[in-house]
């Protein structure tokens, strides 16, 4: 059952999608409150990292504290480092990679690692393998004495059949291309350095958080469109909005662990690709045009567990559906950063 987070029926502007996306609730801002220290994010200029820091900012707010919030990447998006700092986000600019910035970083309590790398990694397998896997024995070497709730994929998974509800945290991992295998290797990495210094944290296996502006499911919304055909070979995926990937996500601190815990943040629903095209068909008077079929597996996560542990996400597949097609129909600004849901062969 969706909850009710007073969520209008359309969204309109940027402005009123990216305050929704980083809307603390109470299970948030209560959890933060709990917590000591600071909060830092590494690799907080991606997709997700500012809502991310705007709600843990909002969330402390709300909830009395002065904790601080620090968001570090290269922030090489235009305005997005003022426009964090704006709203009471410090922000520190530089590379990750380079020990002598990442040994200057401030020490912090709390710490959520989003840093990585997929688009591209084909050809550049190098760099994929530095970002995957080097950078996180780094930060797990410089924040030894944090907590760390790390963002992992469910590419780490093989492909599964649908009737099988998904992968669950205790599946043996059998990632399929070299993305998948650098992203097993971060977790290990992770796992490593938490025996060796009994650093407490969680890893985030997520598939997939989508809003506006990117998403698998905007992909499809997309291609029903502008008459593009829909690849259905990976005929199902979980999707999750955005918001609530990011409460799951500033949530799981709380549930830091020594060795690493593992936390599959995925909508509940294993949702068919064709009935997603057919549901935006049905918003935009188009047919959609389909290219191949079904294949018996797919990539899934079971997120079972996290449902447990802070209920069912507040945005449903239907009202993100219709959010997706209102935003298409007004022509809404979207990133030019396809997910490639559709790859089954692991080369992004």
């Amino acid at each position: 059952m969706e909850k009710d987070y007073a969520y209008p029926p359309v969204i309109e502007t940027e402005e009123e999608l990216e305050e929704i996306l980083s809307r603390p609730d109470a299970g948030v801002i209560d959890a933060l409150s709990r917590l000591d220290g600071d909060l830092i994010l590494l690799g907080a200029g991606g997709k997700m990292g500012p809502t991310l820091a705007l709600m843990a900012r909002r969330a402390f707010v709300a909830a009395g504290t002065d904790k601080r919030v620090i968001g570090v990447s290269r922030f090489s998006e235009p305005g997005l480092r003022e426009r964090l700092e704006r709203n009471g986000v410090e922000t520190i600019a530089g590379d990750l990679l380079d020990r002598e910035f990442l040994g200057q970083l401030p020490e912090a309590r709390n710490v959520i690692f989003m840093a990585g790398r997929k688009f591209g990694s084909t050809g550049q397998e190098w760099l994929t393998w530095a970002m995957n896997v080097y950078l996180p024995g780094l930060a797990a070497e410089r924040f030894r004495h944090s907590r760390i709730a790390a963002f992992s994929t469910g590419n780490v998974y093989p492909l599964v059949a649908p009737a099988s509800g998904g992968s669950v945290e205790t599946d043996v991992p059998a990632p399929i291309g070299e993305y998948a295998q650098s992203c097993l290797g971060r977790e290990r990495i992770f796992q490593h350095f938490s025996q060796l210094h009994k650093t407490p944290g969680v890893l985030l296996r997520l598939n997939y958080a989508v809003e506006m502006r990117y998403g698998a499911l905007m992909d499809i919304a997309k291609k029903v469109y502008e008459q593009t055909p829909i690849p259905l070979a990976m005929g199902y995926v979980n999707v999750i909005w955005q918001g609530d990937a990011n409460r799951w996500a500033l949530r799981s601190l709380s549930l830091c662990e020594t060795p690493f815990r593992i936390l599959n943040i995925a909508g509940p629903e294993i949702v068919s690709i064709r009935w997603l095209a057919q549901r935006f068909g049905d918003k935009f008077a188009k047919n959609p045009i389909f290219h191949g079929e079904e294949a018996e597996t797919a990539l899934l996560n079971n997120p079972a567990q996290a449902v447990n542990l802070f209920g069912t996400p507040s945005v449903s597949i239907e009202r993100i559906i219709g959010w997706a097609a209102h935003w298409i129909l007004s022509n809404g600004p979207m990133y030019d950063k396809p997910t490639h849901y559709e790859q089954r062969d692991g080369k992004f």
